[in-house]
């Protein structure tokens, strides 16, 4: 019988147990409130979707602290692997259709730094482990951690694994187990370390389920969920009834609770039909112009993929796009997908 994929048993397989050391960070609670914070950006709320469990944004920056902490056991990596995530508002990349970049969804990064360096709990650890503020600060610097796609980094191969188990069932827990056993480092193009395979199956497993589980977050139907609960917020904060501030001291869970309270006491009809639209809809309408009496996107949004590092069997290390002619052609492919020019869904007369 096949073990219930849990972020605990998960976990175990990045690296056995969360180190001594980092064990203290955790209870920080500039990182402990990232627990109310969904990795799958508000999906969780709303049937069009049918997550299968809630994997938060704390699981995933200690996923990628395991994963960065397994390949380097380096201190100072992997306490900034931890901490990539502390400046991320309830509802995760919600937050960068409000601002508008859906292209490339990096503006709720934008505090991350000031966060980490004015904290003065974080402070008193670090100087504990011999380490400052500026050497955990930008997670971006360590290539291990994070580097740009299409390499595969801590951060990228963390969160497919759970997001495809959550999303569809596209990843078990021993499948996550024998793929992540061929997780190595290696060198690429430029010199840097890249996580990489040392089998070429493992990688085309990777690349395969990477790509199907990006594929469903570039249909309507993501783009939609995504941009009305941007909408939901951001004509939240306009009324007055949560601040923006309230987008880090709360849980998506009260944050959806006050939701659901105030678009019943109708206060603001917009503000109810949005909501109650993205709290009800279950289908979209994929078609060539906006749909009059719905709501409708037309979006352009960030691709994500991988072109994993392979390592041959004579020990040259070569893209798969490079020696796997079906890699190849599933990256071509995504790469040129586009859903119908608008998704739409009818707004609910509240």
């Amino acid at each position: 019988m096949e073990e219930q994929f849990t972020a605990q048993a998960y976990h175990s397989i990045l690296y056995s147990d969360v180190p001594d050391f980092l064990a203290d960070y955790l209870e920080l609670p500039l990182v402990a409130r990232l627990k109310g914070v969904g990795l799958l950006c508000g999906t969780d709320w709303t049937p069009l979707f049918k997550n299968q469990f809630f994997y938060s944004r704390f699981d995933h920056s200690v996923g990628v602290a395991l994963i960065v902490w397994n390949f380097t056991h380096d201190k100072k990596q992997t306490i900034a692997a931890l901490l990539h995530d502390v400046s991320t508002r309830a509802f995760s990349h919600v937050t960068d259709f409000r601002n508008g970049d859906a292209l490339t969804q990096e503006s709720s990064e934008d505090i991350n730094a000031n966060l980490i360096d004015s904290n003065a709990s974080l402070a008193v650890l670090l100087k504990r482990d011999g380490l400052t503020a500026s050497d955990v600060d930008d997670y971006h610097r360590y290539p291990v951690a994070d580097n740009s796609c299409p390499g595969l980094s801590a951060d990228r191969l963390e969160y497919m694994y759970p997001s495809g188990a959550a999303l569809c069932g596209e990843w078990t827990i021993s499948q996550v187990r024998e793929n992540y056993s061929h997780i190595c480092v290696l060198v690429n193009e430029q010199g840097q370390s890249e996580l990489g395979f040392d089998d070429e199956e493992a990688a085309l497993t990777y690349t395969k389920k990477f790509t199907s589980i990006a594929l469903l977050l570039q249909h309507n139907e993501d783009k939609i969920a995504m941009q009305l609960l941007a909408d939901v917020v951001s004509r939240a904060v306009s009324c007055k009834f949560i601040t923006e501030d309230d987008l880090f001291s709360l849980s998506e869970k009260e944050l959806i609770e006050r939701f659901d309270a105030f678009a019943l006491q109708k206060k603001d009809i917009v503000f109810s039909r949005l909501h109650h639209t993205f709290r009800t809809m279950t289908k979209v309408e994929h078609t060539d112009s906006a749909l009059d009496g719905h709501y409708c996107v037309s979006l352009a949004v960030k691709k994500r993929y991988v072109v994993p590092l392979v390592k041959q069997k004579d020990g040259t290390v070569t893209r798969i796009t490079g020696c796997n002619p079906e890699a190849k052609k599933i990256i071509a492919d995504f790469l040129s997908y586009t859903d119908s020019p608008y998704g739409c869904v009818p707004v609910v007369d509240f």
